[in-house]
């Protein structure tokens, strides 16, 4: 992982030198993890920023609270390490100050994703200073994945897999959303543990699964982003399971998602449930390298078109250590595909309190069409008690 996450760090740098930017300061954390290869656990939602910055000719310099230095200075590879404290002079500002140097031309940054007291700073304390955005640049190298990277988000696909199967396996009338998620948590945790050693890089990196599962049922359906609660499932109970904010490895991340029907499934919902897996059928025969972002979408609206539904859904995003990257699957996006891309490519339909229909996956653009990273049968799908 240190090796891999070096040779990005020198291959960006010499994209900096080819478009002429000297320093880059980095803040979200998927970009640190890709770059430097470590993550922390309490950063700037605690008024603790921590930053990498990179120079197009020196070595790269860490940004970090002391409290987290010494498990920082085990992860990463980069050897110049700052260290700041809460209180007293050895500020982070005085750290970052240092790391510019004295007369920075001009100062890239990540606009989207700075936190806003670091923001405040740059514009206070260099205001005569472009602050130009660094995000495009990276941005453009992370979107072809390298077999390391891949391999990884393979073994998040079968974590994944574990999940939904614990998922399904949780369904009966009676049984409460929450231990629904609470079966998923345990069997993606145990999967991943079989991926983990406890020596090295490895040692850092935390089986558990975690946040807050997206799950609802019977009407609640079409609220797409509900989190699990205490309600019972009853018969012909529509319940969908979205990974999108768990199916994580080693920071990389994937879209993955099913809908399950309690005992049996109405007609609307059967409608509606196999559009939406037409939709992505359609979208997943357009992926191949050479097509434009918005093909596969158009592809996918094709189908909605057809069954008589509209849907203001992207079909898919692009996805690595970022919960959402570059290119997305939507009208407008006309990204060329190429092969090492990775998406996930989703069909959904909402019918306010009455029905959804949806399901998701996440692939890999090969030479010749594309590859799954998450395996679960693409049909309507009953409890199996």
């Amino acid at each position: 992982m240190l090796n891999e996450a070096k040779t990005r760090t020198r291959n960006l740098q010499a994209q900096m030198r080819a478009q002429g930017i000297q320093k880059a300061v980095f803040t979200d954390e998927s970009s640190i993890a890709y770059l430097a290869g470590f993550w922390g656990y309490l950063g700037i939602e605690f008024g603790r920023p921590t930053m990498l910055v990179v120079d197009s000719e020196d070595a790269p310099a860490i940004i970090t609270p002391l409290m987290e230095s010494e498990m920082v200075g085990a992860m990463t590879w980069v050897e110049d390490i700052r260290i700041w404290e809460d209180i007293g002079q050895r500020s982070w500002a005085r750290a970052l100050k240092g790391a510019l140097g004295d007369r920075p031309r001009e100062i890239w940054i990540e606009r989207n994703h700075i936190p806003a007291i670091v923001r405040n700073f740059l514009d206070e304390a260099y205001r005569d200073l472009p602050l130009r955005d660094i995000s495009p640049v990276l941005g453009a190298q992370r979107m072809i994945k390298s077999p390391f990277e891949i391999d990884i988000m393979k073994q998040a696909g079968e974590i994944a897999g574990a999940m939904m199967a614990a998922a399904h396996g949780s369904l009966a009338e009676g049984r409460q959303e929450y231990e629904s998620a609470l079966a998923v948590i345990e069997a993606g945790s145990h999967k991943a543990a079989g991926f983990l050693t406890d020596t090295g890089w490895d040692s850092f990196v935390s089986p558990m699964i975690h946040n807050l599962q997206i799950l609802q049922s019977g009407s609640d359906t079409s609220m797409v982003h509900r989190r699990a609660t205490v309600r019972k499932y009853e018969k012909f109970d529509p319940v969908y399971f979205c990974f999108c904010n768990m199916a994580q490895f080693k920071q990389y991340k994937l879209g993955f998602d099913r809908m399950f029907h309690i005992g049996g499934v109405t007609d609307t919902g059967a409608r509606v449930q196999q559009a939406a897996i037409d939709a992505q059928q359609a979208a997943l025969a357009t992926l191949q390298p050479g097509v434009l972002a918005e093909d596969i979408a158009h592809a996918a609206n094709a189908v909605y078109r057809e069954r008589g539904y509209e849907t203001g859904y992207r079909t898919g995003r692009s996805i690595g250590v970022a919960y959402l990257e570059a290119p997305e699957l939507k009208d407008g996006d006309k990204t060329v595909l190429q092969a090492g891309m990775t998406f996930a490519v989703d069909g959904g339909i909402s019918i306010d309190g009455v029905a959804a229909g949806r399901i998701g996956d996440s692939v890999v653009v090969t030479e010749t069409g594309f590859e799954f990273l998450t395996h679960y049968p693409r049909e309507i799908l009953l409890s199996k008690s």
